[in-house]
């Protein structure tokens, strides 16, 4: 049972993550380079805000002091990468072998962001997985049985807000337009804050809230990326 929950578990946070990596990445090597990079931008700001929280002793014992250092210092890393991306980019369309895929600006800061989102998922969740594969399992003595699909469901949630807040920060610095960058670190503030309801096992007031920020995100995201109601509808009468 517990290896069960332990692949279920694995397959809601990073089933979709990997779909649209294997549909949309895997075959450019420059955009793998670009998720990597952006991984390892992540791992750095999650680290340097680790610094911060273990040198400030009084306040150690206080999650949303952390919290609140490594979010701005994500955000920061992103700002970096905006620049860093849009510095190289001209060498990067020339070295690609998919020119024109990579012709969208906002294809980089997609690719940029599911490789924030990934790394973040997979730091969150490694060792909540471990956990799952027993021995034992929650909700019997102590703890609730909802904790693991919980902590996937939030994992998922936070994977794709990363890549549609890479998408809307990128465009908002293109266009000058400071309101995308605002929500993308508010949302941020307020979806991370969210998630300290979970040490109450307050879990629905954690998801769904998220889950409308997660929507609200996306349909921002999809409109800074040019997309319109008209094609949203056009694409499923295609396939018909």
């Amino acid at each position: 049972m517990t290896l069960a929950e332990f692949f279920s578990c694995s397959l809601l946070a990073f089933g979709p993550p990997l779909a649209m990596f294997a549909l949309t990445i895997a075959n450019d090597p420059v955009r793998i380079i670009i998720m990597i990079a952006a991984a390892f931008g992540w791992l750095v700001s999650f680290l340097l805000a680790s610094v911060i929280w273990y040198a400030v002793v009084p306040l150690r014992s206080y999650l949303a002091f952390g919290m609140v250092f490594a979010i701005l210092i994500q955000e920061l890393f992103r700002y970096g990468m905006y620049h860093l991306l849009r510095k190289t980019e001209a060498g990067l369309k020339i070295i690609s072998e998919n020119r024109e895929v990579n012709s969208n600006k906002l294809q980089i800061a997609y690719v940029s962001g599911l490789g924030f989102g990934t790394m973040s998922g997979a730091i969150a969740l490694i060792n909540v997985l471990a956990d799952s594969v027993g021995p034992g399992t929650l909700g019997l003595n102590t703890g609730t049985e909802f904790f693991f699909v919980t902590s996937a469901a939030m994992t998922l949630c936070m994977i794709l807000l990363n890549t549609f807040w890479s998408v809307i920060f990128f465009n908002g610095l293109d266009e000058k337009n400071h309101l995308k960058v605002i929500w993308v670190i508010g949302s941020h503030f307020f979806v991370s804050g969210l998630s300290l309801l979970n040490k109450k096992e307050l879990y629905a007031a954690t998801i769904v809230p998220s889950y409308v920020v997660l929507i609200i995100t996306a349909l921002m995201a999809y409109r800074c990326a040019g997309g319109s109601t008209k094609a949203f509808l056009q694409s499923f009468s295609n396939r018909t």
